[in-house]
């Protein structure tokens, strides 16, 4: 049995005005760099204070993998930074492409309603099948190498990547996948493999 972290990136400027991502390439705000700075000195104080898992074992992380875009780019790295955790891209945790609705309300029904169509493309986006089936292929990746080495990773990744990462270790429905996890930004998420 192994485990693995996820971090939400830090707070985007999209995030602020309530706008769909996706995968357009938004920077992070201000707020997003002190969150992702101040998650870097948590990891570092609790590595240096050789804090322990639930399992009784040093808290450790390995390697951060990050999403290419920018906002996730700029948390793994300042994360890296404060850590001096290595730290790399994983094209397969880039968010979502939502097509048509980038840039739009996030709380439009209709973007809601088409969530819920799991081969829908957003009219030339990704669908949330496509998308789930990369974050399955870098999860089991993850998951076998954990099982071989112990290796121990975090990864830096959206909140629509945070819908593959925990239906990989729990059940959901279509509509709480849709609905999404809503992580924290910033937020250190520790999930176990079975």
């Amino acid at each position: 049995m192994g485990y693995i972290y996820f971090t939400r990136h830090g707070q985007s400027l999209w995030n602020i005005e309530k706008k769909i991502c996706g995968a357009t390439d938004i920077a992070l705000s201000d707020l997003g760099r002190e969150q992702a700075s101040a998650l870097g000195c948590r990891i570092r104080e609790m590595l240096d204070a050789g804090e322990k898992t639930p399992d009784g074992n040093a808290f450790r992380i390995d390697e951060i993998l990050y999403s290419p875009l920018s906002r996730t780019t700029e948390t793994a790295q300042l994360i890296a930074e404060a850590t001096g955790i290595p730290c790399r891209p994983e094209q397969r945790i880039i968010e979502q492409d939502f097509g048509r609705y980038e840039g739009l309300d996030r709380e439009l029904e209709e973007f809601a309603a088409d969530k819920m169509r799991f081969f829908y493309d957003f009219d030339g986006g990704e669908t949330m099948a496509r998308c789930m089936a990369r974050v399955y292929s870098l999860m089991g990746d993850l998951e076998a190498e954990s099982r071989q080495t112990g290796r121990i990773y975090l990864l830096v990744a959206h909140n629509g990547i945070a819908r593959g990462f925990e239906s990989w270790f729990r059940e959901m429905t279509i509509q709480e996948y849709a609905n999404g996890c809503r992580f924290g930004n910033c937020e250190l998420i520790r999930r176990e493999f079975k």
